[in-house]
């Protein structure tokens, strides 16, 4: 019986032993994984990663950090304007975390480049970009680990809401100063004043109501086209479907668009306004009869062609819409 309970013991031993060690070993490789990536986020807010860097500190564990991690195609031969766009803001990001208060080993940011990670793409059965995925310290990654881009669009702003609601580490965007729009807004005034100046003996310009008519138009066109939500948001300009090569400019959900879509939904909104003023100028014009059944006809024909257009996105984008004109 003594035998036994001094052989019990000794394997008690032996396995408390082993599994301090592991720990001890799991811990060291764990600190010095963070060490390596604090290294590296100290030159670069964006670790840049290839495949085996990848497997090693972003899927490989133990770790206790997050990742947010940038899948692109950078390349120029890969044609893709989007992901140049959203690099950029993706680096803004990084760097406003990454100097700020808000910096932590817990979260860090990465990107992997197709060309040079293409077994990861492949790993992860991804097959477009960019896209974004947050990679937690513990447990699989879920849906809502994955950024909703064509929703949402890429800014810095809303990229630091998803982190901070993945992550709960609050980053506030800082951006670099960017002397464009002052310097155009002041050319812009100069311009103004300098004409102004000029024509300061002869300013009745200022009070033709058609002058104020036609600007005052141009800036409805520009906001019902949806061009602030642009600069809120930040869309891309289309969506390339990487396998077919297929290039979409028209969203096709009711919570997104693209900013050829503005574009496009622009051009139909002012048609359809020149119809509509061509109409009118026909009724109340006191030009000859021919030129007003012109102005008729051209009115008529721009309302009604491009109404049925601007009905038909509409249908492409909020699925079951009953009604068309046209065109289906």
């Amino acid at each position: 019986m003594r035998g036994e309970l001094l052989f019990s013991l000794f394997i008690l031993f032996i396995f408390y032993y082993d599994s301090g060690d592991a720990q001890k070993k799991k811990e060291t490789l764990l600190s010095e994984k963070v060490s390596q990536m604090m290294e590296w986020t100290s030159k670069r807010s964006v670790i840049r990663m290839n495949g085996d860097k990848f497997r090693r500190f972003v899927k490989a564990p133990p770790r206790n950090y997050s990742v947010i991690t940038m899948f692109t195609a950078l390349q120029p031969h890969r044609q893709c304007g989007v992901c140049r766009q959203a690099d950029e803001e993706f680096q803004v990001l990084a760097n406003s975390w990454r100097y700020s208060s808000a910096f932590t080993n817990k979260v860090f940011f990465a990107s992997v480049d197709f060309d040079e990670g293409s077994d990861v793409f492949q790993m992860l059965n991804m097959n477009s970009a960019p896209t974004f995925l947050h990679f937690p310290a513990k447990g699989k990654t879920r849906k809502s680990d994955n950024y909703e881009l064509q929703v949402k669009g890429f800014a810095a702003e809303q990229l630091a809401r998803w982190v901070a609601d993945r992550t709960n580490v609050q980053i506030r965007v800082i951006r670099p100063p960017n002397y464009a729009g002052p310097l155009l807004l002041g050319f812009l005034l100069a311009v103004i004043g300098g004409l102004a100046y000029l024509r300061r003996n002869n300013l009745e310009f200022l009070f033709n109501n058609n002058v104020w008519a036609f600007s005052a138009l141009c800036f409805v066109l520009i906001m019902t086209s949806g061009q602030m939500w642009n600069h809120i948001r930040g869309p891309p300009y289309a969506h390339k479907n990487p396998n077919t090569g297929q290039i979409s400019y028209i969203h096709g959900s009711s919570q997104a668009q693209f900013v050829a879509e503005t574009h496009i939904v622009l051009l139909f909104n002012a048609a359809v306004t020149m119809g509509i003023v061509l109409l009118c100028e026909a009724a109340t014009s006191d030009v000859d009869i021919g030129k007003r059944k012109i102005m008729c006809v051209v009115g008529i024909a721009l309302v009604v062609l491009f109404f049925s257009w601007l009905l038909s996105i509409f249908r492409a984008k909020y699925h079951g819409y009953p009604y068309s004109f046209l065109m289906s």
